[in-house]
Order: C-alpha cells, then structure tokens, then sequence
C-alpha cells in the first residue's frame, strides 16, 4: 500500500501519480488488481450513483458506508475519502469526529474543499494522525458560490489567490492537493511551488498526477463530456449491446440452455 511519503517521492522523482474515483466493492475489487495508485471515494457520489444534481446531497453516511465498500474491495490502495458538503465547516470537534468516522470506515486521508477557513482544521487533523489531501479550482462544494462550474484562476488577482491558498494548504500539513478546471499555465505554476504534489483534472499536463471519475474514464455516460474527460472505453455501447443480446436469447428461448441449468 502506498503512504503519504510515497507521493512526496513521486512527485521528486517526477513520476506521475494516477488516481480514479471508486465507489463501491466491485469496482475496488477490480482496482485492486492494477496498478492504480490511490482510489477517491468522492462526494461525486450523490451525482454519480445516487443521481443526485450536485455533490451538496452528499452526507457523512453516504461517505462512510462508500469507504467501507471501496476498503473490503481493495485493502491495499491508499484510499482518500471525501468530506461531504458543510461537514468540516462547523464546530472543530465535530469536524474532527467527521474525519474520525471516515478514518475508521477504512480510508487512509480525507479530503476537503477550499484553504479559507479549513487552516487550523487541516493543521488539528494532521497532528491528529489524519493525512488530509487539499482541493482547490473548482470545488464542486462550493459551485453556488462559484457561478457554477466554471474555469477558476482566469485573471491575475484570482491566479494569485490559489497560488497563495495552495502554499497556505501545504504549510497547514497538507499532503497533497488536487487542482481542478484550472488554466494549465497555472497549474504548472503551482505544482512547481510546492514541494508536495499536485493532482489535476481538468488542470492540464504539468501537474505531479492526474485524477478522473472512473465512470468518465470508461465512457459509461455517453452524454457527459466536459473537456478534460478522455474516454478509453465506450462502455454504454458494450452495456446496451449485452443486454440486448440477453434479451434476443431469452426470447428465443437460447437461454438458458442445457449448460446452464441444474
């Protein structure tokens, strides 16, 4: 299993660290045989298996019982987990029994949106024994706020700002930090300011690695393509054609046959 330190290493040996979302014990099953470097139970959960509009309708429960899944399915990865909407944003003690939750569900960090305000919770976890990995650009948490989801870091006040709240996360303990939906140029600013790693998706090349919602990757939502996604399966297509193949042979009366009956 990977530790904090080994994405520090990377990131000096300049090797690229990858990381996908994961959601439930199959999918980590099948994660768990590859190389993969670190598996995200995202918050993107309420949105992608819940159908939810936004990650808001995420909550502790969810997050937990996600990590408990993705734990059993692969218990050598270096799992991170999200902290939901609004759940590290209260009282420090309670944000601390959030993470303590997740932490005992079976991740290795948690994850949290934004630098503003999450400081001196950043700093408590860490000396508390919690990795906690930071996320700025575009926080999803945080797109009401935001406009939506849009590109974050256009001008020079706003490049500024996540230069400075990303020095600020990593001074706090921060681990690593994901980079998202932000200008390239100045994802590369970044990564090469900080001496913990990057992690970018929609950011571009120069980041220290490089994250995506599994479900993205495979192509199983044929009518979601933001820019940053590259698809390396058209999984939708193999889907809808094995379920109709499933279908004709039923009908037909193929299946079952004489092999697959007792």
């Amino acid at each position: 299993m990977s530790t904090v330190l080994d994405f520090i290493a990377k990131k000096n040996s300049q090797q690229k660290i990858t990381m996908l979302t994961c959601y439930d014990y199959m999918s980590a099953s099948l994660l768990a045989k590859t190389e993969i470097d670190c598996l995200l139970v995202g918050d993107s959960l309420a949105m992608v298996v819940y159908g939810l509009p936004n990650t808001i309708g995420a909550t502790v429960e969810m997050m937990v019982q996600h990590t408990q899944a993705v734990a059993r399915g692969a218990p050598n990865k270096f799992i991170v987990t999200d902290l939901p909407f609004l759940s590290y944003r209260k009282l420090l003690s309670e944000s601390v029994t959030v993470a303590q939750k997740i932490m005992q569900a079976g991740a290795c960090a948690v994850k949290l949106e934004g630098a503003a305000g999450n400081l001196e919770l950043i700093s408590h976890l860490t000396q508390s024994g919690i990795p906690v990995m930071g996320h700025l650009g575009l926080t999803p948490q945080l797109f009401h706020a935001l406009g939506g989801y849009v590109i974050q870091g256009k001008t020079k006040t706003a490049q500024q700002k996540l230069v400075t709240e990303s020095q600020a996360l990593a001074a706090a303990g921060a681990f690593a930090i994901i980079l998202e939906c932000i200008p390239s140029t100045l994802a590369k600013m970044i990564s090469k300011k900080l001496t913990i790693p990057t992690i970018g998706i929609g950011a571009g090349k120069y980041t220290d690695g490089q994250v995506l919602v599994l479900h993205d990757l495979l192509g199983m939502n044929p009518d979601f393509k933001p820019k940053f996604v590259k698809t390396f399966l058209s999984s939708s297509k193999l889907i809808e054609q094995s379920v109709a193949e499933f279908i004709f042979a039923v009908q037909r009366g193929e299946f079952p046959s004489h092999e697959h009956s007792y």
